[in-house]
Parts: structure tokens; sequence; C-alpha cells
């Protein structure tokens, strides 16, 4: 039982680091800019409100003025998501590509799409076209995140 509680909160470290680094890439990199001015961010685009809670109204989001507890907490949805993945890929089809699947819908579903719905659609104006590009950042966040998850649980070390 120890084993099995050690190796799920390993791959759930694995995991969390993979969507923060996938986050990295996509909000970070191309969404938002290095330095502020990515396309989320480009006033010609995007709504002045959403810009706003971004860059003016305080408290700045944590994400951008102190991202370590955003980092962490990440990383411990990460550990969530490998319970999860631990407590329903034995009734999915075998198979990393089956179950990862399985799982990125699941976290993609249930998670970015209500976000970004609820969040930026509903109480932040942001326009279709930039929530459709966010749903694709957050696409490749549930899946690099699933499989990475996946293929860590299914991973068996060849017996020597």
């Amino acid at each position: 039982m120890k084993t099995h509680i050690f190796k799920t909160l390993l791959v759930g470290l694995v995991g969390g680091a993979a969507l923060n680094l996938i986050m990295l890439l996509t909000f970070r990199l191309l969404g938002f800019g290095w330095n502020g001015g990515g396309m989320l961010l480009d006033p010609s685009i995007q709504n002045p409100k959403l810009i706003a809670v971004w860059t003016q109204i305080e408290p700045i989001p944590l994400i951008v003025s102190n991202p370590t507890p955003i980092i962490i907490g990440l990383i411990l949805f990460g550990i969530g998501h490998a319970f999860i993945y631990q407590w329903l890929a034995p009734a999915w089809p075998p198979g990393v590509k089956k179950r990862a699947w399985r799982m990125a819908a699941l976290v993609f579903g249930l998670s970015f799409l209500f976000w970004e719905f609820f969040t930026p659609f509903n109480q932040l104006g942001e326009p279709v076209l930039l929530i459709g590009l966010e749903l694709i950042f957050w696409a490749t966040i549930a899946i690099v995140e699933s499989f990475v998850i996946a293929a860590v649980s299914e991973w068996k070390p060849k017996a020597g």
C-alpha cells in the first residue's frame, strides 16, 4: 500500500511539473508574453477589463506577482490528477494512449472548459476568438499532463 501511494505521489509530481512547464510555454510565452506583451493582452483585440485584471487592478494575480504558490498549487493539482487516474484507470481499456486520452478529456472538460466559460467568458468579457486560443492552450496542457501521468503510472521496470 505504501509503495502504491508513494508511486502515485511521484507520478503526480511529474505530472504537475509537466503541467507547469506546458503552462509556461503556452500561456506565458505565447499568450501573455514574458513582459506582458503577448496576444492575450493586446488591447486591439482583448477586453480592457481582462487586461486590467491581469495588469492593473490590485492585487495583481499571484501567477504574475508571486508565482511560487501557484506553481506549488499546480503541482498539487498534478498529484490530485494522479490519484484520480489511479482510481479510474482500471475501469478504462488498457494502454497508455487510451487511458491518457480519457484522462485528458476528463481534466479538460471538468476543469479547463468550465473555467473558460465561467471566468473569461462570463466575468471578464473575453472575445470568443481569444477564448478559443486559450482552449487550445488548455487542451495542450491537459493532453501533455495526462500522457505524462499515464506513461509514468503504467511504466513497469524491466526485470533484470
